[in-house]
């Protein structure tokens, strides 16, 4: 009865949670309830719902099916896993979960509606309307039906009808923001800029949170010559979404149109790290650092591109240039003889600043011609109207992260926390140094901690004031060892690895048998790496010290340890050494399956080497085990384009 009570109440707690969009609590609670009940879909379900609210829709899949199979009598999560798999385009399987919950209550004009959506993104658009004639005749006052209806139209080009159908979605709603966008986007490809301009205000008065409606606008007001509020909205899309590629590149044309070129380059620098082989925007960098007397990088940029393009008059002419300035006069001759020999008929030259007619022009992401380089870019096939969603949706995925690995295990004063857990790591030898010495402060195992308190800061340092007076005055040989370790051990956790690593130097000569010691020297000397490299040490062969001392610290614990194995796969990762570090990984998950950053940072070698499935459902697991950082790095690489 008790347990059912705690049950009843983690349920209750994760439920919560989700209404609060606290989704990685939702995710512990119902952790706890899985590892006793994995027989209850509900726990299942919610951690599904949690997992799609973070981005994770692969996680979220699996969780739904879960809970799918243990009760197959409820359509509300067919519906959930439909959307999962939406987010996947998964098209299909979407498809049948729409139908299975149809079939258990036919009464869903949201289930109706998806179904449409569902068929219309795998391109059946007769099935689609079908469905959209069916929700429209039953449920006539749902705009989005008549939305989708009219982007159905729309994408096939058929601009008359699909105007026709706008005006009945407005007459139905006309506070839809979705119909006001795609009021917008007619306009904008029939030119009329002025009228499209309106209906983006529209659309953002009504949306107000939909990124590309502020980069749309923003082209019409480049063409009503208002390039202050122009600016200000691709400023706007930026700062909802800095990853937006859209809005970087097509500001940087407009900062580079206004003759702002050191910022017009930074948002080049911007596009290029998120599509490092885009030939249009290294081209426009490189005319920008033309502009600002950067020759050497522009010359870097324009060579990019004439390798692709090897007869792009323009692009050789500049390059030409470049070269003059340099003083390197033969290559200058070079590009030259090549454009007089093939084109003498033609004049080329350095591109002007765009005409108005210029300002007019769009092109389409996936057009690459490097002719229209100084384009408008849209989005190829956008769909404005959105499918019903249920309202997950959580923050902890749009916090800016760096990607970078998890860092190693280290022996602490500082306990364990990776994000949302925070508990006691075990390990045998550790707990037999902190019940047979009795240190001044018990020892941790800890890997990504906090900056320290001015109160932590304090203590750590009376410590080591503390061990130092000791040290001076015991002369027992076995007591200045451990005396010395604990000394080691504070140095480590105010940061200080150079001294910790003269302590712990010093016990090894009067102890070689210490795991601990050659754990915490390994890692220590790792930690020095960064530091030591900037002072023109070889980081090869720091490195490879670090990995000595944690294959003699593994061997002498029998393998056994999955801190000190996972601190070697950190340093083969280090090395870009992938597959003996996702090998490694894949050990320490088998000692240690509850381990997250073990997930997290295989996680990342799988991707970092190209296999983006696996990392991902490592990142998951990792999320799932508390390390919420991991949703905010599955979103950048589940959209990253390939």
């Amino acid at each position: 009865m008790r347990a059912q009570y705690n049950t009843n109440r983690l349920l209750i707690s994760a439920e919560i949670a989700l209404d609060y969009h606290d989704y990685v609590v939702a995710i512990q609670h119902c952790n706890n309830i899985l590892s006793g009940k994995p027989y209850l879909y509900q726990p299942w379900f919610y951690r599904g719902v949690a997992k799609e609210s973070l981005g994770d829709y692969a996680g979220a899949e699996s969780d739904f099916t879960e809970a799918v199979k243990l009760n197959p009598y409820i359509y509300q999560l067919f519906n959930f896993r439909a959307e999962s798999r939406l987010n996947q385009e998964k098209f299909q399987d979407a498809i049948a979960d729409f139908d299975a919950a149809l079939k258990l209550n036919p009464d869903q004009k949201g289930s109706w509606f998806n179904r449409a959506y569902a068929r219309y993104r795998s391109k059946d658009v007769g099935k689609a309307r079908e469905d959209l004639e069916y929700v429209m005749k039953r449920w006539p006052d749902m705009a989005n039906a008549y939305g989708l209806m009219t982007e159905t139209y729309l994408n096939a080009n058929d601009t008359a009808t699909a105007s026709r159908w706008l005006e009945k979605t407005l007459k139905v709603n006309p506070y839809d923001g979705n119909s006001w966008s795609i009021v917008g986007r007619l306009n904008l490809q029939r030119k009329n800029w002025a009228t499209a301009e309106k209906a983006f205000s529209s659309a953002i008065h009504y949306t107000p949170n939909v990124v590309n409606n502020y980069t749309y606008r923003a082209m019409t007001r480049v063409n009503l010559n208002k390039l202050r509020q122009a600016m200000e909205d691709y400023d706007r899309a930026i700062s909802m979404n800095d990853n937006n590629f859209i809005a970087h590149y097509n500001r940087g044309l407009l900062r580079q149109t206004l003759g702002d070129d050191n910022r017009a380059i930074e948002d080049f620098n911007f596009v290029l790290r998120l599509e490092p082989d885009n030939l249009l925007a290294l081209y426009n960098r490189a005319i920008l650092l033309d502009r600002t007397g950067d020759y050497r990088a522009a010359i870097r940029d324009y060579s990019r591109v004439i390798e692709k393009f090897p007869n792009f008059w323009s692009g050789l002419m500049s390059r030409a240039n470049c070269y003059r300035r340099l003083g390197m006069t033969a290559k200058a001759e070079q590009d030259e003889f090549r454009v007089l020999k093939r084109q003498m008929d033609k004049h080329v030259g350095i591109q002007q600043r765009w005409s108005r007619s210029k300002l007019r022009q769009v092109r389409k992401m996936s057009d690459i011609d490097v002719e229209k380089y100084d384009q408008w870019v849209v989005q190829d096939d956008e769909v404005t109207t959105p499918e019903y969603k249920n309202e997950y949706r959580g923050k902890v995925q749009d916090r800016n992260v760096e990607v970078e690995y998890m860092p190693m295990f280290i022996l602490s004063y500082l306990p364990y926390k990776n994000g949302i857990n925070s508990y006691q790591l075990v390990d045998r030898d550790v707990e037999r140094f902190n019940q047979t010495v009795g240190p001044v402060l018990p020892v941790y195992i800890s890997c990504k901690s906090n900056a320290l308190t001015q109160e932590e800061s304090r203590r750590y340092f009376v410590a080591i004031d503390s061990l130092s007076t000791r040290i001076s005055d015991v002369k027992n040989h076995h007591q200045v060892t451990t005396l010395l370790f604990q000394r080691a051990v504070a140095h480590a956790s105010t940061h200080n690895f150079s001294e910790a690593l003269n302590d712990i130097n010093d016990y090894i000569t009067m102890d070689s048998t210490s795991v601990l010691a050659y754990w915490e020297r390994g890692v220590c000397q790792a930690m020095m790496s960064g530091y030591a490299q900037g002072n023109g040490n070889d980081l090869k062969l720091i490195v490879g010290k670090s990995l000595d001392d944690l294959r003699k610290a593994s061997e002498m614990s029998g393998k056994k340890n999955a801190f000190i194995m996972y601190n070697i796969a950190n340093l083969q990762a280090m090395q870009r050494s992938y597959g003996d570090a996702a090998d490694t990984y894949t050990q320490v998950i088998n000692l240690n399956p509850s381990l997250a950053e073990a997930y997290f940072n295989r996680g990342l070698t799988y991707i970092f080497s190209g296999n983006k499935a696996k990392g991902l459902a490592d990142l998951s697991k990792a999320g799932e085990l508390g390390i919420y950082d991991a949703y905010s790095v599955m979103k950048k690489y589940a959209s990253e384009k390939h």
